[in-house]
């Protein structure tokens, strides 16, 4: 079986795969609780004989699923929760299609649908008996929340793995190459002593007080991080009332920073400043681990492979309603988000696509040199395997992610994204089953860069999913 007769075999499914992604639009759900999508996404790989293992890394919408044996074990990343707040009708104004309800602003509904295409295609490879191997699809839950690879990591569902791919949704197609921060997600809880804060504030002791003195201690300790260091909280709990001093305050942080290492140092001083505010206020404070991640390392040699296949399959073919569509979205967003969203872009690339709604045309990688504020837990991915992903032009040039124009293009047009995701994944896994130099390079190039017993997982032993506050905030 040659490339393109793998590439028919997603042609041939691109009405089921349309489906799925279009089913998972229409029935968003919140990191970790995405019982739903992972059930459809589940149903056509169990169908075509993948061995299955749900619930992994104690999360039930968490699974494994598995074709081949003997050989290389090409792994493939999927993701399919969504972000809350964003419900949204394919409709270039602000529509609501529930309000308050969640919606697929970073395009998750293409993400695993695309994966679970590549590896339906690898499956009639494999029985065909052109590549040896395994190809490994993952259903990743709550990447929004940064959750759903860490646990899965540390239940050590990557470790076997040879290469791993992912992509995702976007305004370009293109290897992604640049790096991201690292990441700790934590909570800290204060407890006072309620009172009448009139009639007798001597006899309280005020836990939103621990809170204000913590986020007051962080304020002097920015001056002394890295400038690509960030420190953000929110207090999700300061009180009921303000006439009882309230007994009970809870401020949620998020530690970030290029490396893990630097992440650990900034929480260590975190905490410490947690206990001084604890003795400030005469209060008692515990903390919650949420999660952690890695910075994301992109794998040259694998990253290499992908940006073939990308020029290989070629543009997403965009029609004229499609490019119509994409124009009313575009002149929703306000110029200044449109240019800061065009920031990372080449200068002459950002001149020539300023204009565009939308630009589906192969870009070759850019991003060596960048590096993001934002974080994936794709990053503890990369250091267990070597690692490479992409992105596909599935939204208007400059459209931000997170937002309802993103919902409602990922809802119509962007649906035509999901074959050629779908077949860059299935050509680049191909390639790196039937090519055992490709594979030697990227192990060569991970052990030189990173090494291989380098990952350590960032959970303490006794954390846990969280699953009450996934629905609370997003990467």
């Amino acid at each position: 079986m040659s490339k393109s007769v793998l590439f028919d075999h997603i042609d041939d499914r691109e009405p089921q795969l349309r489906e799925i992604a279009r089913e998972l639009w229409e029935h968003p759900e919140l990191g970790l609780h995405e019982e739903r999508s992972a059930e459809v996404l589940l149903e056509p790989l169990e169908a075509a004989g993948f061995e299955t293992e749900i619930g992994v890394g104690g999360m039930p919408t968490a699974f494994v699923a598995n074709y081949g044996t003997e050989g290389p074990r090409i792994g493939i990343l999927g993701e399919y929760d969504a972000l809350p707040g964003l419900s949204q009708g394919v409709a270039a104004e602000r529509d609501p299609l529930e309000a308050g309800a969640p919606g697929h602003g970073c395009g998750h509904n293409l993400f695993g649908t695309a994966g679970v295409g590549a590896a339906l295609a690898l499956k009639e490879a494999i029985d065909a008996g052109d590549v040896e191997g395994a190809v490994v699809f993952y259903g990743c839950p709550a990447e929004e929340t940064l959750i759903g690879k860490t646990y899965m990591a540390r239940a050590g569902v990557f470790d076997d793995l040879d290469a791993a791919l992912t992509w995702h949704p976007g305004d370009l197609s293109t290897p992604s190459m640049g790096s991201s921060n690292a990441l700790n997600s934590l909570m800290f809880t204060f407890e006072g002593t309620a009172a009448h804060a009139a009639g007798s504030p001597e006899s309280g002791r005020s836990a939103l007080d621990g809170v204000q003195l913590l986020n007051t201690g962080v304020e002097y300790m920015r001056e002394h991080v890295s400038d690509d260091a960030r420190l953000h909280y929110a207090i999700t709990d300061g009180g009921d009332a303000p006439n009882v001093v309230p007994p009970e305050a809870t401020v949620w942080y998020f530690v970030r920073a290029p490396e893990r290492e630097e992440v650990e140092r900034n929480t260590e001083w975190l905490r410490d400043i947690a206990e001084a505010a604890a003795m400030m206020s005469q209060t008692d404070v515990t903390e919650r681990f949420l999660t952690g991640c890695y910075d994301y390392r992109a794998n040259e040699a694998v990253s290499e492979v992908i940006w073939e296949n990308i020029r290989a399959v070629g543009p997403i073919e965009y029609d004229e309603a499609d490019y119509a569509f994409a124009r009313e979205l575009r002149e929703t967003v306000p110029e200044d988000r449109l240019e800061a969203n065009l920031a990372d872009v080449p200068d002459d690339l950002a001149a020539e696509i300023r204009e565009e709604a939308l630009y589906p045309e192969p870009v070759p990688p850019f991003d060596h040199d960048q590096h993001t504020h934002g974080s994936t837990e794709v990053g503890d991915v990369s250091w267990i395997v070597p690692t490479g992903q992409f992105r596909a032009a599935t939204w208007p040039v400059g459209a931000p992610g997170h937002s309802w124009q993103v919902v409602a293009a990922n809802g119509d047009f962007g649906l035509k994204g999901v074959a050629f995701a779908a077949k860059v994944l299935a050509g680049a896994t191909y390639d790196l089953l039937a090519d055992e130099t490709a594979l030697t390079a990227a192990r060569d190039e991970f052990e030189s860069e990173i090494g291989a017993d380098a990952y350590e997982t960032p959970l303490p032993e006794d954390a846990t999913p969280p699953f009450d506050v996934t629905a609370m905030t997003s990467n």
